[in-house]
Order: structure tokens, then sequence, then C-alpha cells
């Protein structure tokens, strides 16, 4: 597996993931995560791929075919009043082809982000990660991530 920053031509592939962690976020929480609709569309896809303040990192098969992705986001306090100046790569979303998953590839997925990480000077990672996919927590877990804060709600 090759692992690199998306293009253009890995559109169709990130479009079939993004619609496969739709579906898991629906399936647990449909109160909150509509079905069969796309995240982004293809403007605001290709925006993205091409910010460098938002690296889109894709695995990719022999053929080119999209097999995980992680989209990221550099995230900067400079000038915040309580936290302190460190630089933070987000994770916004890792996923691994359905088909594809125990196969190590969201594992090397996510060393790959986080050696990206290291070398663009940030002092940690993040993510956050839904109570209603815990084959996702196990694996963060697995990563070697830890809770640094926990969301909490009551439904009214």
């Amino acid at each position: 597996m090759e692992i690199r920053r998306a293009e253009e031509k890995d559109m169709e592939g990130i479009n079939k993931l993004l619609h496969q962690v739709l579906m898991v976020h629906h399936n647990g929480r449909p109160d909150l995560f509509q079905a069969n609709v796309k995240k982004y569309n293809d403007e605001q896809l290709l925006e993205i791929i091409a910010d460098d303040k938002r690296p889109i990192f894709v695995g990719v098969d022999e053929g080119g075919h999209v097999m995980g992705y992680a989209f990221c986001v550099f995230e900067h306090h400079a000038g915040d009043n309580i936290l302190t100046p460190i630089k933070t790569l987000y994770i916004d979303d890792l996923c691994v082809d359905e088909t594809l998953r125990g196969q190590h590839v969201g594992s090397q997925i996510y060393e790959y982000v986080l050696h990206f990480a290291k070398e663009s000077g940030c002092y940690n990672v993040t993510l956050n990660v839904w109570e209603c996919n815990p084959s996702a927590k196990k694996f963060y877990e697995a990563m070697g991530l830890v809770p640094y804060k926990t969301g909490m709600e009551k439904i009214l």
C-alpha cells in the first residue's frame, strides 16, 4: 500500500468511504446523522484536497484504488487567552474500506499521520470518536490514544 496526499483522481474512492462512515454514524445515531447524503460536495472536496492546512492522506493499492483515508486539520491556538500556543494535527475522519478492515490499513495510515505531524512540528495529534462506534474506539485505544476530554449530552 502506498500512502500519500489525496489527489483529484482519488475523489470517487474517498466519496465511497465517506458514505461508509456516514452509514456507521447514521446506524448508531439516526437522530443525529442523515442517511444517504454527502458530507462534502465535489467542489468542497476539491478545495480540501488542495488545502495544505487540511491535508487528506489516502492509502491506495497497486491499482490506485483508495483503501482508506485520513482527513486532517492543523490547529494552532496562538493568542488564545487560556490555551498554550501548541500546534496540533486534528484527525477529522479516518476510514478504511469496510471490506479491508482488520488488515492493518488503518494502523499504517495512522502511523503515517503521526510521522507527518511530527515532521510538521506538531505537539500532539487529536481526534473525536463517537460512542456509537465502539470498533473505532477500540482501534484508537490499540493505537495508544487516550481520552483527553469527554463530550456529554442529555437528549430532551
